[in-house]
């Protein structure tokens, strides 16, 4: 049966149209995630039509697994934005995990699970710290985790002395992370799948992920509705450090020894441009793993198509920049907020 609504000038009923096919899928995808797949179209275009080896089936696995690490990263990430909060330190707790990792490894007469193990218990630790220091410190959370950005590189290369760790590509646990497939898909790929799920379901379909929205959203609502907010931030902040530890651990399979720096450096800015690339409100309340995950494809193939045609790799750094002011502004004037310094 059409739906019908009476006109207002003549009091008629009027027949009101169903939208279109073509409309309904754009609903569904999001204006953002439209956005997004329409500028990941026009750089695979540029660069396909520049070099013809950056559309073969070689270079696209090449960018699925270059992007691993800042996928993991740049999805919880996500999560600590949605409730509110930044964690600019991922990029450093992937360094230490990688570490960790490699060397647990290496003591322990090579045994890959130990390691791994330790270096998410590790990751988790330092998670769990800046969950602290935000609640119990009352430190805002962007200078807490400024702060942790550079003790955790410092602690990283303590623990290495400052140099790559451990041997791991002998060990066939960390080769099938690093070389491994599963139905012609790579293992480190099927990890951020599997990540991306996980995440995905627990914020659209569960308490837990309501809660953090709804933190994000207005903290003091959430407050008065009997939401725990310091619990769910040290919970929220564990999370980021167990997954950056993930990364760490895959940046330890594709390097075959623990870095402390090298692979993880400047991956937090990465991280927080994906999010914001893929409908995160910096200010909380507001973002979905489907938008960052696009977010992270379209950096992958813009640094890759880059790399291709010759570009200045500093380049890359300036687009990534650029990509964020733009998603920022993007955000502060759908949001409809003023304009720091001028005349509302």
């Amino acid at each position: 049966m059409t739906p019908t609504t009476l006109s207002p000038s003549t009091g008629e009923k009027d027949q009101v149209r169903p939208p279109s096919p073509v409309r309904r899928v754009l609903e569904a995808v999001g204006p953002q995630n439209v956005s997004l797949i329409l500028a990941l179209i026009v750089v695979v275009a540029i660069f396909g039509y520049l070099d013809s080896n950056y559309l073969s089936l070689s270079n696209i696995e090449v960018i699925g697994q270059t992007v691993t690490v800042m996928g993991l990263l740049a999805i919880v990430q996500t999560v600590v934005i949605i409730c509110g909060a930044l964690d600019i330190s991922v990029g450093s707790q992937a360094g230490v995990a990688s570490v960790v990792s490699a060397m647990v490894f290496t003591s322990a007469d090579g045994n890959p699970l130990l390691g791994m193990t330790a270096a998410l218990a590790f990751g988790a630790v330092l998670g769990v710290v800046n969950g602290m220091i935000i609640i119990y410190g009352r430190v805002n959370a962007v200078v807490a985790t400024l702060a942790t950005l550079a003790a955790y590189k410092g602690l990283a290369q303590l623990l290495s002395g400052g140099r790559a760790q451990g041997y791991v590509l002998g060990d066939d646990v960390f080769v099938f992370i690093a070389r491994g497939k599963i139905a012609g898909i790579p293992t480190m790929i099927w990890i951020v799948a599997v990540v991306a799920l996980a995440v995905h379901l627990m914020l659209k379909y569960t308490d837990v992920g309501r809660n953090i929205y709804a933190i994000g959203g207005n903290d003091t609502a959430a407050r008065l509705a009997g939401i725990n907010i310091n619990k769910y931030l040290v919970a929220v902040y564990a999370l980021t450090g167990i997954v950056a530890a993930l990364a760490g651990i895959i940046l330890t399979a594709r390097t075959g020894s623990g870095q402390p720096t090298s692979g993880s450096e400047g991956l937090e800015l990465k991280a927080i441009t994906a999010a914001a690339l893929g409908g995160c409100a910096l200010t909380g309340g507001r973002g979905a793993i489907t938008g960052t995950l696009l977010a992270v494809v379209l950096l992958g193939a813009l640094d890759n198509g880059l790399n291709v045609v010759g570009v200045n790799s500093f380049w890359q750094n300036v687009a990534q920049g650029t990509l964020l002011v733009i998603a920022v502004v993007l955000q502060q004037r759908r949001a409809g907020e003023r304009r720091v310094g001028l005349p509302t």
